[in-house]
């Protein structure tokens, strides 16, 4: 069963947190560019589409500590100090997107909405800032779920 929840748990993460990673990425220059394009239609359309990624699959995303739990409880490490650090780890990136990412996103669909307010290009570099804390979060658990301390892989 452990291998069950495994295989569900990297599958959650590359499902999921994948495309999060990158719709979350590349929403900063399409909001640049939507703004330089006087807010056209198909731009603002591929900005919205970037945020409803990140908000889609960062909810799927829940998945992946579900069942990395569960593995966890498998393998009988859910004491183990590389296992603790991720999950702090984990659940800093999902603060970060819950608290920092979507939120800025959805400001600043507002304002290319509204055109009333051009968008400040610091709020798209904030928003790039907290993006790359987010990827590198992610980064850091990955290393640590591949190259745990203790693993008996022998790699």
């Amino acid at each position: 069963m452990t291998k069950f929840f495994l295989s569900l748990h990297v599958l959650a993460a590359i499902i999921a947190v994948g495309p999060v990673t990158v719709a979350a990425s590349m929403f900063p220059p399409a909001a640049r560019r939507a703004q330089a394009a006087g807010h056209h239609a198909a731009s603002l359309g591929t900005v919205r589409l970037l945020h409803r990624i990140c908000r889609v699959y960062g909810g799927i995303g829940l998945a992946v500590p579900v069942f990395g739990f569960a593995t966890a409880a498998g393998l009988g490490v859910l004491g183990d100090t590389w296992l603790i650090v991720s999950i702090v780890l984990t659940a800093a990136a999902a603060g970060v997107l819950g608290l920092l990412v979507l939120p800025r996103q959805e400001a600043l669909l507002e304002q290319l909405d509204g055109a009333a307010v051009p968008v400040q290009p610091s709020h798209t570099v904030r928003l790039a800032m907290f993006t790359g804390m987010f990827n590198l979060l992610w980064a850091v658990v990955t290393v640590l779920m591949i190259i745990r301390p203790g693993s008996t892989t022998g790699a």
